[in-house]
């Protein structure tokens, strides 16, 4: 059974999410670990549980999703994966960092890119790959069918979606990968989301304002 724990970091209360079952082996999404205290918190999990991390994975790749990509990549050496759509998102960070007053530890660059369909594996536990643009260019989901749950990065949130005001967002684009995409999965299924408390499938498709219009 997969086991999934959220941290909220950074300045922009972003979710970071460990995903662990009972192998040890671990994925690490959305490292949003800006301070030493983050770090810490985030590494002391890892240690306490035994953990070991096979992936770092992106669900999208703006700035507060992106910021602890370098410590985890450095204290783990794991490879970093996510959607090729987002290198140019990845890249653009090292520049408009420093507008922000955020001083940003360079990620390394992806080493294995996913898709639309494909699965990530570890230990017993499988995530399928949901394509979902329209927050940002190449934005992906991670669906756990067997223990009901999907990380959504910043599709789709509590009574809410992701905004598609930065570059390469879409709000036509972004509501058909929730009707599409996200909307078929069970009403049980888990919403763990990039910002804010987690939701369910079913609680969304009554009570979104945005789905409901």
């Amino acid at each position: 059974m997969a086991h999934i724990v959220s941290f909220t970091f950074n300045p922009f209360y972003e979710n970071t999410y460990v995903i662990y079952d009972e192998t040890g082996e671990c994925v690490v999404i959305d490292p949003g670990c800006y301070s030493k205290e983050e770090q810490e918190e985030l590494s002391d999990f890892i240690t306490k549980k035994g953990l070991k991390p096979k992936y770092l994975i992106n669900t999208h790749c703006h700035i507060d999703h992106v910021l602890g990509n370098k410590f985890v990549a450095d204290s783990w050496n794991v490879p970093l994966l996510m959607h090729k759509g987002e290198i140019q998102v990845l890249h653009e960070v090292v520049n408009y960092a420093p507008t922000m007053g955020i001083h940003y530890k360079k990620s390394p660059e992806p080493e294995l890119f996913v898709d639309e369909g494909e699965v990530v594996v570890f230990g017993n536990t499988s995530l399928e790959v949901i394509f979902a643009p329209g927050h940002s260019p190449a934005s992906i989901c991670f669906y756990n069918r067997n223990d009901k749950f999907i990380v959504s990065g910043d599709v789709l949130f509590r009574r809410s979606i992701g905004r598609t005001d930065l570059p390469g967002g879409n709000y036509a684009t972004l509501m058909q990968s929730i009707n599409d995409k996200l909307m078929p999965l069970p009403d049980e299924t888990k919403v763990y989301a990039g910002h804010m408390q987690p939701t369910t499938i079913g609680e969304e498709r009554r009570e979104n304002p945005f789905l409901n219009e």
